[in-house]
């Protein structure tokens, strides 16, 4: 495709403006590996400014704010509880809009995480892990402390704050809708021409309930909205899908609680079944969207891709994969940068076994070190991390 083919994309005035309007990409590779014939779609977050979904609720609870005369510029300071996306983005949005923000986070949240906040100028406060939901320890109770000690502080408050589901209401849920639509116009596969089911893990629930709402009002009313739950969290119903595994510890982070957040809609048919994946199911389904599809997505990504592929083969939806029309759409909701120094993600670069292309790298590099003048002292090559 030549330049001039090109969308040209204006001049934007903030990263703020570069917020939402991510791609929709089809995961043909994966559909064609699990034997489905609907068409799956991957709706990529990772490509926003501070690389994930959360990016949008970070910007509509600031702007909201502002209006109502909330935030006051200049004298406001933000403090917010997140596992860490929901702080990053809001630590973008108050360095463009000069606001201080402390972020009150788990320890078990990445220092990757930590450190893209703290690098746009956000203060960060840590809690311990494994806290009861009735701690005076944990990422709420401490944030709301703070904000009675602190002057001019405000908690936007991502669980409770309808601005939450708003943004993927009128932002997320739309931008797929127009994609899927435009796409009937000029088919190059057979279509429905509408989003006929969506999948999307589950933290606050912000995501699902806005999403389920967008589609469903108005779009198509039939849509299957499906919620994945991590297993260990309590948000999947009925309660009996939780009962199991209550207890489970996960590695994956941004999913998942034992509370039930206030913007998780709860409204019958809205949200049409749930899904409990591990970290087992969640971390081979990001090794296929990393190795089949190129696509440097987040553990809670995998987390919403082995969910849609464990309801697409269930016998209720079987019909729906196997319906080459079809839209199926999987929330991608991050990106990889907040989890490469983590060991489960580093793991996922290694093969069991040797691959033949790296044997065959390994084989050469030797014989070209057994050469003369080429080997050096106290000096070696690494192929994987692996001496040689």
């Amino acid at each position: 495709m030549s330049s001039s083919s090109l969308f040209r994309l204006p001049i934007l005035n903030s990263a703020l403006d570069a917020i939402g309007s991510t791609p929709l990409i089809r995961l043909d590779r994966i559909a064609a590996q699990e034997g489905l014939k609907c068409n799956l779609l991957g709706k990529l977050e990772s490509v926003s400014p501070a690389g994930s979904v959360k990016d949008r609720v970070a910007k509509r609870m600031v702007e909201v704010a502002e209006e109502e005369g909330v935030l006051v510029p200049g004298k406001s300071v933000v403090i917010e509880p997140t596992s860490g996306n929901t702080g990053i983005g809001l630590a973008m949005a108050c360095a463009i809009k000069g606001y201080s923000v402390i972020v009150v986070m788990s320890q078990k949240a990445s220092v990757e995480k930590e450190t893209a906040m703290r690098v746009l100028g956000a203060e960060v406060v840590r809690v311990p892990i494994g806290l009861s939901s009735g701690s005076r320890l944990t990422h709420t109770t401490v944030a709301k402390h703070l904000q009675q000690t602190i002057p001019h502080s405000v908690i936007l408050d991502q669980y409770s704050n309808p601005n939450n589901p708003l943004c993927h209401e009128l932002g997320t849920a739309q931008e797929m809708i127009d994609a899927v639509e435009e796409d009937a116009r000029t088919p190059t596969r057979p279509t429905s021409g509408k989003v006929d089911v969506f999948f999307a893990s589950t933290g606050t629930g912000g995501t699902l309930t806005g999403v389920a709402r967008g589609l469903k009002k108005a779009h198509n009313p039939s849509a299957k909205v499906i919620g994945i739950d991590v297993k260990g969290s309590l948000l999947a119903v009925p309660p009996q899908l939780n009962e199991p595994y209550r207890g489970t510890s996960y590695l994956i982070e941004g999913i998942g609680y034992d509370v039930i957040p206030a913007v998780l809609t709860r409204e019958p048919g809205m949200i049409d079944s749930w899904v409990k994946t591990g970290d087992a199911e969640a971390f081979a389904a990001l090794k296929l969207l990393l190795r089949l599809e190129g696509l440097l997505v987040s553990g809670s990504s995998g987390s919403a891709l082995a969910g849609a592929l464990m309801w697409l083969k269930s016998e209720e939806g079987r019909a729906i994969a196997g319906d080459e029309g079809k839209n199926v759409v999987v929330l991608l909701p991050g990106g990889t940068r907040n989890y490469i120094a983590k060991e489960w993600f580093r793991d996922l670069g290694k093969n069991s076994e040797p691959s033949m292309v790296a044997r065959q790298a390994v084989d050469s590099l030797r014989q070209y070190l057994a050469e003369p003048d080429v080997a050096e002292p106290d000096k070696f090559l690494l192929v994987n991390s692996e001496a040689i």
